[in-house]
């Protein structure tokens, strides 16, 4: 088991070296081979084919990334965090513009590459503390949408913009529109009705003995259309 994984180590450092280096069309089958020194049937054997390689690569420059930035730790401001881990997307996508491009840059209907998961797994985690403060003004969902879609928007839009081009104020511009459209400020007065849905949503999974299973799509449901009113 120690063999395979060295081996497959051995292989996505060999692919990500080629991508950077030399760009996509240079991660073939036979240059990641004879870089990591396997024949082809072992690529074949531990990614399938070269989108299950391609995909490994990915995943894993992301997670080094994020590791590299854990040490950021929540802070008693969800809406910050939530600032900074869009900063902290788009550092990425322009830092490591390859892994992003592999990650964004050509969607598959229907699949989201498993990278972009953690992404997203990252994202809704940081939302559903500012619905859990009550200062989310729209859904998890919607939110999520929204933070999605604009973010990862603007860092392909810097991507293919030459550097000298930029705008570097553009992606914090963007960033505040959409926090101001889904979140608001420390509440000095009672929330309204669709800041308590949301926040009793996000907080039900910590007394999920309270309800079966139908009852909680039910509140699930009704939540979710108190939360978008």
């Amino acid at each position: 088991m120690r063999d395979r994984e060295e081996v497959r180590r051995r292989i996505i450092d060999a692919a990500t070296r080629l991508l950077y280096d030399q760009g996509r069309e240079a991660v073939t089958t036979r240059a990641v081979s004879a870089a990591a020194g396997v024949q082809s049937p072992t690529l074949y054997r531990l990614f399938t084919d070269m989108t299950g390689l391609l995909e490994a690569v990915a995943s894993d420059g992301f997670a080094r990334y994020l590791a590299g930035k854990h040490a950021q730790k929540p802070s008693a401001d969800p809406v910050e965090d939530l600032r900074r881990g869009w900063d902290l997307h788009v550092e990425f996508g322009l830092q490591n513009s390859a892994h992003y491009l592999l990650m964004y840059g050509q969607p598959t209907p229907g699949h989201r590459h498993p990278a972009a998961e953690q992404g997203l797994r990252r994202l809704r985690t940081l939302i559903e503390c500012i619905a859990a403060a009550g200062r989310l003004v729209v859904s998890v969902d919607t939110a999520i949408g929204m933070m999605h879609a604009a973010c990862v928007g603007i860092t392909m839009n810097l991507i293919e913009t030459p550097p000298e081009e930029r705008d570097p104020s553009l992606a914090n511009r963007l960033r505040e529109a959409i926090l101001a459209a889904i979140t608001t400020a420390v509440p000095d007065r009672p929330p309204v009705v669709a800041q308590r849905a949301v926040a009793l949503k996000a907080v039900l999974d910590d007394a999920a003995d309270i309800y079966s299973f139908g009852e909680r799509a039910l509140m699930n449901e009704l939540l979710d259309r108190a939360a978008n009113h």
